[in-house]
């Protein structure tokens, strides 16, 4: 057989196969055209983390806003749309839609991890680790530290999503990082119950224990205002005793600010 010979018959070869794909995915295709949905299973899977989304709410939502999917064509269901609208909803980080072969619609569920709460009078709202503000939930409430006060934040309660202003993204940035580094130092975190944000934007901490209030300032320079704390209470509390100062004032360069 010649080289000619050789390349027209492994063209035939590939042709053949080409044509009894086709064939097998149009059989495929006609099949799932003709097939009716089974069911709706909704999954949350990390559930086991948090209980923000309820797979029954979901379902719930679901059959409101599409009615029974059972017995409806599956081409006929629009797996990108139900992406779209689950994805809406307040806590949810991400969904995928699918469909089996058995005709059961799954709709595979990850919520957002809350890394910290902000409070704002009657509004409140959780942040996770990429600064996207959710809601809080009637049902479930995360244990995350709590920054409450005058939020430089015009989000209102209900809101989901990355603060419009550049300047909002980069304050819950700041804030996240502060968090980190104290829950990182293994001792801050724990020591540190409160912080609160005052009228022009320094943070307010308040310890577990003694009476001093630290003004922190902004929440930047992290390193340096925690060895500044720590600076008071090895070396002043000592000299002064404890409860001697009310006010601590950490913001300033190289300076510690005590008051009665």
């Amino acid at each position: 057989m010649n080289r000619l010979t050789r390349y027209i018959s492994a063209g035939i070869f590939t042709g053949l196969i080409f044509l009894l794909l086709l064939a097998a995915y149009s059989s495929q295709a006609v099949k799932r055209g003709r097939m009716a949905c089974t069911g709706v299973e909704v999954t949350v899977l990390d559930s086991m983390k948090n209980s923000f989304v309820d797979s029954r709410d979901i379902l719930s939502y679901l059959r409101s806003e599409y009615g029974d999917f059972t017995g409806k064509n599956v081409d006929s269901i629009s797996l990108i749309r139900i992406e779209k609208d689950v994805d809406a909803r307040s806590a949810v980080r991400k969904s995928e839609a699918y469909i089996t072969k058995d005709g059961i619609l799954h709709v595979d569920i990850t919520q957002r991890e809350p890394a910290v709460r902000f409070q704002k009078g009657a509004a409140g709202f959780y942040a996770d680790a990429e600064g996207c503000l959710f809601p809080l939930q009637d049902t479930y409430t995360a244990h995350v530290p709590i920054v409450d006060g005058d939020l430089p934040l015009k989000a209102d309660t209900g809101y989901k999503g990355k603060p419009q202003s550049e300047e909002e993204r980069e304050w819950i940035m700041a804030i996240l990082r502060l968090l980190e580094y104290m829950d990182d130092s293994g001792t801050w975190a724990r020591d540190i119950v409160q912080i609160n944000v005052l009228k022009g934007g320094d943070l307010l901490m308040v310890p577990r224990e003694g009476r001093e209030k630290f003004i922190f300032g902004p929440p930047d320079g992290a390193e340096e205002k925690f060895r500044k704390m720590e600076l008071y209470y090895t070396g002043i509390v000592p000299e002064k005793g404890e409860g001697y100062y009310s006010s601590v004032n950490l913001k300033y360069d190289r300076q510690i600010i005590c008051r009665k």
